[in-house]
C-alpha cells in the first residue's frame, strides 16, 4: 500500500498549505445556515420535542460532511484531468488503482472531518445540547467515505466543469435541501417522503440526529450508508482501470 500513501500524503500536504482557506471556505454556507435557521428560529420553535436549533445541527453537519468530501475529491480530479493533466501521472505510475482511490477517497474524508468538526464546534458554541458520542462519530466517518467515494466515480466520470456543476446543481443541491436536513420527513406526504428516502444524505441526517439525541437509531440507515460507499469506490476504481480518463 506504498502508493496509497504517496497519494494521501500529496494530498494532505496541499490541506495543510491551505488549511485556512479550506477552513474558512468550508464554514461560510454552514455558518449562515445556522445563524439563520439555527439562531432565527431555533430559539423559540420545537421540533419532536427538541428545539429547532438543535434539530438543524446535526443536519447541517451532514451537509457540511457530504459538500466538502465530495468537492475535494470529485472537482480535483476533475481539474487534474481537464487542465493540470496531473491525473496522468498517477496514470503511468506504478501505482494500483485501490490503492489510488484509496488515497484519494481518504484524503477527501479527512476534509469532510474537518467542515463536520467546525459546524460541530459552532453548533456547541451556540447553544446545542448534543451528545458527541461514538455512534455520532462513525456516522460522521461513514457520510464523509460516502460522498468522497461518490466524487471519485463522478469525478472520473464526467469531463468538463459544466458537467460538474450540472451534477452539483441537479443532484447534491437537491438533497441538501430535501435530504432531512431542515425539517422532519414525517411532516410530508407519505409518498413523497418515501421519495427522499432514495436520498444518501437523509439516512446521513436521520442516523447522526438520532444519534446526538439520544434516540434510537435506524438499522437500515447504518447499513445503507456504508453500502452505497462501498458501491461508488469500486465504481471508481473500474474507471481507473479502464485507463481511458484523459
Amino acid at each position: 500500500m506504498r502508493g496509497f500513501y504517496t497519494v494521501f500524503s500529496r494530498d494532505m500536504l496541499s490541506l495543510r498549505r491551505r488549511f485556512t482557506k479550506h477552513a474558512l471556505a468550508g464554514m461560510v454556507n454552514p455558518l449562515l445556515l445556522l445563524i439563520a435557521f439555527g439562531l432565527g428560529l431555533g430559539r423559540g420553535v420545537k421540533v419532536g420535542g427538541v428545539s429547532y436549533l438543535e434539530f438543524i445541527v446535526p443536519g447541517i453537519i451532514a451537509l457540511s460532511g457530504m459538500t466538502a468530501s465530495f468537492s475535494a475529491v470529485g472537482i480535483s480530479l476533475n481539474i487534474s484531468r481537464r487542465y493540470t493533466k496531473t491525473l496522468e501521472i498517477l496514470l503511468t505510475a506504478p501505482i494500483s488503482p485501490l490503492a489510488v482511490s484509496l488515497g484519494k477517497v481518504l484524503a477527501g474524508m479527512m476534509r469532510g472531518v474537518l467542515s463536520s468538526g467546525i459546524i460541530l464546534i459552532l453548533g456547541f458554541i451556540f447553544g446545542a445540547k448534543l451528545s458527541l458520542n461514538m455512534a455520532a462519530i462513525v456516522i460522521i466517518l461513514l457520510n464523509c467515505f460516502l460522498f468522497a467515494s461518490l466524487g471519485l466515480y463522478i469525478g472520473l466520470t464526467l469531463w468538463s466543469h459544466e458537467d460538474m456543476s450540472n451534477f452539483t446543481t441537479m443532484v447534491l443541491l437537491p438533497m441538501a435541501f430535501f435530504g432531512g436536513t431542515f425539517f422532519p420527513l414525517e411532516s410530508l406526504p407519505l409518498g413523497f417522503s418515501a421519495i427522499l428516502y432514495l436520498l444518501p444524505l437523509t439516512h446521513v441526517s436521520i442516523s447522526l440526529r438520532a444519534a446526538m439525541l439520544g434516540l434510537d437509531i435506524p438499522v437500515a440507515s447504518i447499513l445503507i450508508i456504508p453500502v452505497l460507499g462501498i458501491i461508488f469506490l469500486y465504481l471508481g476504481m473500474r474507471a481507473f482501470r479502464k485507463g481511458d480518463l484523459t
